[in-house]
This record gives structure tokens, C-alpha cells and sequence, in this order.
């Protein structure tokens, strides 16, 4: 196959470019590349390619939460937001916290999964961060890393004792961190908005007093540290002072902390209830420029889809989290490269490279003898976010009627094109 008429990321700019796909790999990449006979082509239409985007950070549901979302919906939804990898945190019923559990669910992706899916295996017992798991006969059974996302560990021997485990694998351990003395009952960032509408908050302190314990628990067992969805400036400042002290943390921010504030929050809404929540303006300031400064390693979208009727109720009631696989690159892109706040490139690298190398995953970039596991995104056109019309079960997004550019046209597989979206059917 000759893929024609493609623009690609390189050396500073966007080139015009045709790449040569034999047999699923990339052999070839030029502006202009010869004919061979009975050659395939594919016209790329002017999209602009990527490598697949990959995900660390979702939530797929299944199994025990199918009402919310499946492995075939969420993956669907992956295909149409341009990614190619995930990786879904355990919180499902039952938890991946055996192997067991966990065999059963890879044999659900199996079945059902239309991108690559790579399950995280729970740290405790249920995710109730009490009694440690076999984190050993985990990482046997394929586990990705070892999270209890969206709850925090809050007995400091018990993390240090999983990351001690975890060293000695040379696995991770990811956090959602917060502690739940300081986060109490909160639903919101708390200060001037949790005030303004009557609603308990969520102080700073809770998620970056947790990255400060873990950073000098990582230190101490020479552990691998991710830290989930960053969210405020003492959080930035502190995973910035570990990496200065060269302990081995790494970190992600999401679309919605890099684009969104409490003072986005009109009213008690449900839709812009998140874990951990939307912040101030100078927090959101402090994730860009971590980011940009490589103290936040990569970004990842904390897909977290709900029912519709679980969301439209009070923040007191409503769950935390929001979707986000299908948003986030058109947001990025509309956001901050159209208006010259980041480059193409540089975007390109936190959504594939970067989580990539942070996780040790197989390297998937444009160049040949690599998969041509791709993205075509159309660079010009601009439409409204409608979440009505979401792959995903989950409608629940803020962003709904916010104009975008930059949405996935394709989506291609080892050299086949599994997703046509938009004027590409």
C-alpha cells in the first residue's frame, strides 16, 4: 500500500509527505516515493499523520459497569479519538487484583477490544489498600503496572511495602493521590466557587501531601513513581524537587486541568464534578509550564464515563469524572497549537512518544520498520463537540458545543484502516 497526499511532523514543520506500507510495517517515507505495480493507494486526503496516540490513564467499566461503558464501546471511542493504545485502571467488579480476575479480562479484551488494551492489575485486595496483592504472579499474568486509581493508599507502610515489591519487579506503581483526612467529603476545588455554591472542597494539600509521602518512598525503595492527573501547582513544585533529587517519578496532567478552572463552574453541575478537581488559574498555569518544562511527562485523558442519570443530579451526588478519549486532541490541538502555545510536535510527543518511553512500551513512531499504526487527522476542518454523538456510552463532557479543529479522519491498524469517521465514510 502507498499512502498519498499525507502531511507529517518534521525537522520543526509540517512536510508533505507518502509512506510505504508492506505487510503492516512502515518501509518507506519520502515526499515523493515511486510506483510500483498493482500497488494499493490510499489517499490520505490532507490529513496530517501520527503515530497511534496512546492512553495511560482510562476506565473501560467492564466488567460490572457495562451500563456505563464496555471494552467494545470504549475502545470504539478510542479508535475515533485517534488512540491505538490504552490502558484501563482496575476499578472494575471484579478488581484485577488476581490472577484469576485478571486472566478473565484479558480474555474479555480479546473478544471484544479494537485497539491494543493493556489492563493495570490492582496494588491491594479489592482496591481497599489494606492487604497487598501477589504482585509478582500479576506481573506473570501480563499486568501493565499496579494502581489502586481512584483511591488513594492512605497507609504510608503499605505503599512503601508495594513499591519495595515493586522495585524488586521493575514494575511501576501508579497513584491517584489523596488523602482522604484532608479531602474529606469534597467535591469541588475548595475556595472561591466550593464557597459561592455551598459545596464541601477538596484543599491541594490532599493529592500533593500524598506525591510528597510517595517521592520520598520511591527514593528510599527505588521504585518507579507515576503520578496520576496532576492537578495543582504545589503538586507541579513538588514532583519537580523529586526529579531535581533524581528520584524516578513520572507524571501525567489531563486535557480538562490544562483547559479548565473552578471559574468554569457555573452552577452545581454534574458534568464538571472530577477527581481531582478543576483548580485556580495559577494551577492551571503551573501544569502548562511543568509540562512544558518536562517536570509532567505526558498527557492522558482520564476517560471516566458515566450514565446519564448518575451525572445530571448535584455534585454531592454525582460521580467523579468525565470522558475524554474522544475530545482530547481536537481540545489540545484548537487550544494550544492554533495558537501558537506549543507546536505540533511537541503535542504529537506527549500524546505517543512520551508515554510510551515512560512506560517502557515498544516504540511506535512514523519512521520505517515501525507498525503503521496511524492516525489521519483532518488539520483544517472545524466542528462542534456533540456528545450525543459519542462511540462512547459516556455523554458526560463540559465540553459539549465547543468548536474544535483537528479531529481524526482515520484510524489505521497495522497497515488497515479500522475507523472511518466523519467525511471519511
Amino acid at each position: 500500500m502507498k499512502i498519498t497526499n499525507a502531511f507529517r511532523w518534521d525537522k520543526e514543520s509540517v512536510q508533505l509527505c507518502e509512506i510505504r506500507v508492506k505487510e503492516g510495517i512502515i518501509i518507506e517515507i519520502a515526499s515523493n516515493l515511486s510506483e510500483e505495480e498493482d500497488e494499493e493507494v490510499f489517499d490520505a486526503q490532507g490529513t496530517f499523520v501520527s503515530p497511534g496516540f496512546t492512553d495511560v490513564h482510562v476506565h473501560l467499566r467492564e466488567p460490572g459497569g457495562e451500563y456505563k461503558e464496555t471494552i467494545a464501546s470504549g475502545t470504539e471511542a478510542a479508535l475515533r479519538g485517534g488512540f491505538t493504545t490504552i490502558c484501563p485502571m482496575p476499578n472494575t467488579e471484579p478488581v484485577p487484583d488476581t490472577v484469576e480476575h485478571l486472566e478473565a479480562l484479558k480474555e474479555k479484551i480479546n473478544e471484544s477490544s479494537l485497539v491494543e488494551v493493556l489492563p493495570y492489575a490492582a496494588i491491594t485486595s479489592g482496591q481497599k489498600g489494606k492487604d497487598l496483592n501477589d504482585l509478582k504472579a500479576l506481573k506473570g499474568a501480563d499486568a501493565f503496572a499496579f494502581t489502586d486509581d481512584g483511591v488513594g493508599i492512605q497507609s504510608a507502610a503499605k505503599m512503601k511495602e508495594a513499591m519495595e515489591q515493586a522495585a524488586q519487579l521493575h514494575m511501576p506503581i501508579v497513584a491517584h493521590c489523596e488523602d482522604n483526612s484532608l479531602a474529606g467529603n469534597g467535591v469541588v476545588h475548595e475556595g472561591a466557587v466550593s464557597k459561592r455554591l455551598g459545596l464541601p472542597g477538596i484543599p491541594p494539600s490532599a493529592e500533593a501531601a500524598h506525591i510528597a509521602r510517595d517521592a520520598l518512598l520511591a527514593e528510599e525503595t527505588g521504585c518507579h513513581y507515576h503520578v496520576c492527573h496532576v492537578s495543582s501547582k504545589e503538586s507541579v513544585r513538588v514532583i519537580r524537587n523529586a526529579k531535581e533529587a533524581g528520584i524516578h517519578v513520572t507524571a501525567e496532567v489531563t486535557p480538562h486541568h490544562l483547559l479548565l478552572t473552578e471559574n468554569d463552574i457555573i452552577e452545581d453541575d454534574g458534568m464538571y464534578k472530577m477527581n481531582p478537581p478543576l483548580r485556580e488559574e495559577t494551577d492551571r498555569q503551573a501544569l502548562i509550564s511543568g509540562l512544558e518544562d518536562g517536570t509532567i511527562d505526558c498527557i492522558a485523558t482520564d476517560h471516566a464515563p458515566h450514565a446519564e442519570h448518575e451525572k445530571q443530579q448535584s455534585m454531592k451526588q454525582a460521580p467523579f469524572g468525565i470522558t475524554g478519549l474522544e475530545t482530547a486532541f481536537p481540545l489540545l490541538y484548537s487550544y494550544f497549537v492554533q495558537r501558537g502555545s506549543w507546536s505540533l510536535g511537541q503535542l504529537i510527543n506527549w500524546m505517543t512518544t512520551a508515554p510510551r518511553k515512560i512506560f517502557s512500551l515498544p516504540k511506535r513512531e512514523l519512521e520505517p520498520m515501525h507498525p503503521a499504526t496511524l492516525t489521519f487527522i483532518d488539520m483544517t476542518g472545524n466542528e462542534k463537540i456533540d456528545r450525543y454523538t459519542f462511540s462512547s456510552k459516556g455523554k458526560n463532557t463540559p465540553f459539549h458545543g465547543v468548536s474544535a479543529s483537528g479531529f481524526p479522519l482515520f484510524t489505521m491498524i497495522s497497515g488497515e484502516i479500522v475507523w472511518k469517521g466523519r467525511q471519511g465514510q
